[in-house]
């Protein structure tokens, strides 16, 4: 049996999958790679590479760089300009990132899915009522990051980010298994919700980057801190920072997810859907033009 074989067996045990992503020491573990990611001895590097590369499809061909210093350096590579394109197109907003599309769709008054039958609020997964308010039967997208992707995150329009909230939490695993099996996994993660504000009109739409097991540190540009499960600063961080579309928000230390909020008024564009794989720059959610180029109030 080839290691491809091997690993698709493994990891279509939905049991075996569960217990060892999830029934471990689950912040210690986290604390421990994040510390093993980063060590710049050849021998570890090339190691961690080469088993990182028998139970993924890592694909380094559109990185920028060649060489790498440790896993850490691999895990956050920047892309080779132009291996993305971003749709220019208006009255869309692009994905934030490479990803599998999960659930997505219109947001049920406060109330959006992480899995067929398992329902969460947004006010929880916010922390903050007035702020999930905006995206009352508004549009969502579950974007989940595999390991061996891309793990830089992009403007998805010309925005100001003007608020950012970090909330603690645990380090489940964030794949379907987990999914599936624990409530309202999102909320219990720790998490990072970044507030974005449209050119025109006065309305946002917000992007909240969600840890996972192994997975627990993200930095943005706008910031001088690295969010992680050690971190004991503020949790309401005011900042002032402009973007194009496009360009860098940050990054993830490791992979995990993003859920993207848009309020009322925007869909889904064609062809969004559950397991979709997408790429950052491909159009997630549009709005019907209201006779100018800009994106508008209702």
């Amino acid at each position: 049996m080839n290691a491809k074989r091997l690993r698709d067996r493994i990891f279509q045990q939905e049991d075996l999958n569960f217990l060892l992503t999830n029934r471990i020491p689950r912040v210690l573990a986290t604390r421990f790679m994040g510390w093993y990611s980063k060590i710049e001895l050849p021998v570890v590097r090339d190691l961690s590479l080469s088993a990182w590369k028998l139970f993924t499809d890592l694909d380094l061909s559109d990185a920028k760089k060649e060489h790498f210093t440790s896993v850490h350096d691999c895990f956050t590579r920047e892309l080779k300009p132009g291996a993305r394109v971003i749709d220019p197109d208006p009255c869309a907003l692009t994905s934030p990132c490479d990803a599998i599309v999960g659930q997505c769709g219109r947001i049920q008054g406060q109330q959006i899915f992480q899995a067929k039958g398992f329902p969460y609020s947004v006010t929880e997964l916010f922390g903050n009522g007035d702020e999930s308010a905006k995206y009352a039967d508004g549009c969502y997208a579950t974007l989940r990051l595999r390991s061996n992707m891309y793990h830089r995150f992009h403007a998805p329009y010309d925005c100001r980010v003007g608020h950012v909230t970090y909330i603690s939490g645990d380090t489940w695993n964030v794949n379907p298994i987990a999914l599936k099996r624990v409530e309202r996994l999102f909320c219990k993660n720790e998490r990072v919700a970044i507030r974005c504000e449209l050119p025109s009109g006065g309305q946002t739409f917000a992007l909240v980057a969600v840890a996972a097991v192994l997975v627990a540190s993200v930095r943005l540009h706008c910031l001088g801190e690295l969010f992680h499960p050690r971190y004991t600063g503020p949790q309401e961080l005011a900042c002032d920072a402009t973007y194009s579309k496009g360009q860098e928000l940050g990054w993830f230390q490791h992979g995990s997810t993003i859920i993207m909020f848009a309020p009322r008024g925007f869909d889904l564009a064609e062809g969004i859907e559950a397991g979709v794989e997408i790429r950052m720059g491909r159009r997630l959610l549009t709005r019907p033009a209201t006779g100018d180029t800009t994106l508008r109030d209702s």
